[in-house]
């Protein structure tokens, strides 16, 4: 059985409006290059991540746990849980201290530098990534107690993390910024730590 050309046509027509159509959607919902600024807004939008006041970044609540410990005479949370990230036009997670312990996991991006500054007065630098050769590690386990600070290495696009905070993560249990007496006491402490550098990882938050 032939067809005619108009018949033809239509078809053909047809055909393309149909694989047009399927190439408009798998470009709409396909994943933004990893590494790429239009993947870090993805990553945003995607887990509802917010502006952190104060430390800066991004944050996301992932939950918390359902078992609870007593610290200092209340009863908290065992861990709770958020999604982290840095970008290029938030790459510094400015100086705080915790009570918590703070586990940190790369999911996506980085490196980034962390400064944390010890009660003891020592200051060390982790740098996570994945280049474990190069001695990167993809977790960061920061004892609760501690200063810390953290910025994303040149070049890098964005890091998206998970953070595990044993116990939970309570307002009344962080400090944001440092002043005078925090820089002089961990100048010196590593080859990094000028007095410059701590003042820049203080960032907004400085009090002179």
């Amino acid at each position: 059985m032939s067809h005619g050309p108009h018949f033809i046509l239509v078809r053909m027509r047809h055909a393309f409006l149909v694989f047009g159509g399927i190439a408009a959607l798998t470009m709409a919902y396909a994943a933004a290059p990893t590494g790429s600024d239009a993947r870090a807004r993805e990553l945003i939008e995607t887990l509802h991540l917010k502006v952190l006041p104060g430390e800066s970044g991004y944050l996301g609540l992932i939950g918390d746990s359902a078992q609870k410990v007593q610290i200092d005479g209340r009863m908290l949370k065992v861990q709770s849980q958020v999604y982290y990230m840095l970008t290029r036009d938030k790459p510094i997670n400015y100086l705080h201290w915790l009570a918590s312990d703070d586990t940190h996991i790369l999911i996506e991006g980085g490196p980034v530098d962390y400064f944390i500054f010890h009660p003891d007065g020592h200051a060390e630098k982790v740098v996570l990534g994945r280049e474990v050769t190069a001695g990167e590690r993809p977790v960061v386990a920061v004892p609760g107690g501690c200063w810390k600070a953290l910025r994303l290495h040149d070049g890098a696009r964005y890091a998206l993390m998970a953070n595990a905070l044993s116990p939970e993560f309570t307002p009344d249990r962080v400090k944001i910024g440092a002043g005078e007496e925090w820089v002089r006491r961990y100048a010196g402490a590593a080859p990094w730590a000028t007095q410059e550098n701590l003042r820049g990882l203080i960032g907004p938050n400085w009090r002179p």
